[in-house]
Order: structure tokens, then sequence, then C-alpha cells
């Protein structure tokens, strides 16, 4: 009979390949992109680096890609000092990736008719899975997340916790660029979005690496 008083053996955690790495990447950016489509369409808003850009969108005649690429630049200093060159990279790669594909989607796929309020909560849905997959293979989507996530590691606070606060703040600021109605369902949005990384995404819950 096994011995029940003895300890659990962990199991040995298995690096990412880089090949693997590149797959995620690719996916993870492909439905955030898909989801900032979504909300772009809908004329709705999120937080983050990406509601800044969005922000900058409506108020200007500069693409959500290009605002979303340029904000994110002073960030990577922070992401080489306190995460390492392999999360840099990873991150430029994934911001990159963000900003072409958001660029490219509506070539290939247009939304005649998209009911705003669904497509505000289910584009945070599609982001919020997206975000999840580029955090698992230690990427982020630059700004914030890089913040939240090195919070995470050197603190313990959920990186969903603290990007919902600073999220709700940035979907807060634009009350005088939509209406209040879709104000409401951005931050609705902002929160299912958030609620799904703090569930998915914490100490112990995955091992990968």
């Amino acid at each position: 009979m096994a011995n029940l008083a003895q300890p659990l053996i962990a199991p040995e955690k298995i690096p990412h390949t880089h090949i693997e790495d590149l797959i995620a990447i690719v996916t993870g950016t492909l439905m955030v992109s898909f989801g900032v489509v979504m909300l772009k369409q809908a004329g709705a808003l999120t937080g983050s680096t990406a509601g800044i850009a969005f922000l900058i969108s409506y108020l200007t005649h500069c693409s959500f890609g290009l605002a979303f690429f340029l904000i994110n630049l002073p960030f990577y200093w922070l992401a080489v000092r306190r995460m390492g060159w392999a999360f840099t990279l990873k991150t430029f790669s994934a911001v990159g990736l963000v900003s072409i594909f958001t660029q490219l989607h509506p070539l290939f796929v247009h939304f005649d008719a998209l009911n705003p309020f669904y497509a505000t909560l289910f584009g945070n849905l599609i982001m919020g899975i997206g975000f999840i997959v580029l955090f698992r293979h230690k990427a982020s989507l630059g700004g914030i997340n890089i913040l939240a996530l090195w919070l995470q590691d050197r603190s313990g606070i959920r990186a969903g916790k603290l990007q919902m606060a600073v999220d709700t703040c940035v979907v807060l600021a634009s009350l005088f660029v939509v209406s209040l109605p879709m104000l409401a369902v951005s931050i609705g949005g902002a929160v299912i979005l958030n609620l799904l990384i703090a569930m998915n995404h914490r100490p112990g819950r995955y091992s990968g690496v």
C-alpha cells in the first residue's frame, strides 16, 4: 500500500520550445487584434495602453495600430531592466503583430450588422483569451501589461486586479468621447476581460515556462 504521508513530487517543468512560443504569439495577437477590430467598429473603448490608443484614434486621424505601437515604445526600457531581453523581444513582436493585424483584419472581414453592446462584451472576451495565451508564453502587449506582470512576479499582486483598476480609470477618462450607454458597456467589457485574466493567470495555477 502506498505511503499516503509521502509528499507529492511536483511535475517537472518543461520549457516551451521556440516554435511553441511563435505559434502562441501569433495566435494570441490574432485573437487580441480581432477583438480590437470588433470594439473599433462598435465605437467602444477598453483600458490599458490599448484604451489610450483608441482615444487617440477617435480624436485624431492616427490609426489604432500606429498609436498602439508608438505608445508602447517607452515601456520597453522597463521590460529590459525588469523582465529580461527574451520577454522584451516577445513583447515587442506581439505589439508589432497586433498593430499589423488590426490593419489587416478589415481587409478580410467586414461586419454589416454588428450590435455594439454584443461586440463590446464579446470582443473583450476574445481579447482576454488572447492575453492569457501571451502571458503563458512569457509575452505581453506592453504598457500596463509589463507593469502588471512585473508586480505579480515581484509582489504577488494579481495582474488582472491591477489592470482592472487601471482600465476602469482609462475608460472613465473617455466620458467625453463616447455616449454614456457605450461607456457603461465598455466598463463592463473591461471588467470581463480582467476577471478572465485574474481567474486563469495567477501564481501557482500554471506551470508553463
